[in-house]
């Protein structure tokens, strides 16, 4: 395969990766733009992305650590910051930008330990010791109620579960386009977590934009098909996870969606 194949294969996860980190799909695609041209500039580090995921993620973490700090502070990057970024400058202190990769590489985007390791130049252990920090970071912030659509009784549940036992409240559950209506009359979530395809036929996708159009909450979708979202056609959800699911990446999803307080999945 190709060096152009093999990151055209990761390159949609990667910049699912980026736009979990950065909060917004303006600013992740941005960075991951100047990792793919510092790339093309860069005869070993060409030579170095060839291995696979794992030296693609290495390439992308030293852009983003050369970047993060200045565009914390209003050059490079900031010039793209969106409004989710915005609204986590307050929390950056206690969740640096190490924690939150250490958390996304090894719940979101799956690598081991090890590999994440390897990916941020660190120890297995700091790995480990990174993790349990952004968690418990991020899990002092306030906690809120989340409206759960979702068709398949067993996963509601499952859901239902994972949310109370990080501190969350559930506000409803709805497995329809009509029914998630019905729950944000009687009670406004504070986040959304949203299939696409639901029971009668109707789109988690439409359900979330009848949602938004009467409020603005962070949305996560939860779909076995997530390459149907991640074509680069049209903007995309900042916040995707892939069934079947870890409960750890949903519980690293939430703390990113309200860490960022987006209020906009698309």
């Amino acid at each position: 395969m190709s060096l152009g194949s093999q990151i055209a294969a990761s390159l949609p996860f990667l910049r699912r990766y980026a736009r979990a980190l950065t909060g917004s799909q303006t600013s992740g695609d941005a960075f991951v733009r100047e990792m793919l041209e510092a790339v093309l500039a860069d005869e070993s580090l060409m030579a170095s992305v060839a291995g696979g995921r794992v030296p693609l993620y290495r390439a992308f973490s030293k852009i983003w650590a050369s970047a993060s700090g200045p565009a914390a502070s209003g050059t490079a990057a900031s010039d793209i910051a969106s409004e989710h970024e915005a609204g986590a400058q307050a929390r950056l202190g206690a969740i640096t930008p190490p924690t939150r990769q250490a958390l996304l590489l090894t719940t979101l985007e799956d690598f081991t330990t090890a590999e994440a390791a390897t990916i941020l130049d660190r120890t297995p252990e700091q790995i480990d010791q990174m993790v349990a920090d952004a968690i418990a970071g991020i899990e002092r912030e306030q906690t809120t109620s989340v409206l759960i659509i979702e068709d398949e009784p067993l996963i509601a549940m499952q859901l239902e579960d994972l949310v109370t036992s990080i501190g969350h409240s559930v506000s409803g559950t709805a497995a329809t386009r009509t029914q998630a209506r019905d729950a944000v009359t009687n009670a406004m979530p504070g986040l959304v977590l949203a299939d696409i395809q639901l029971a009668d036929g109707s789109s988690g996708l439409d359900a979330v934009d009848d949602i938004l159009s009467v409020g603005a909450m962070p949305v996560i979708f939860i779909t076995a098909y997530p390459e149907r979202l991640l074509t680069g056609d049209r903007p995309e959800p900042t916040y995707l996870v892939t069934k079947p699911f870890q409960e750890a990446t949903v519980r690293a999803a939430i703390s990113q969606a309200l860490f960022f307080g987006s209020t906009r999945p698309l």
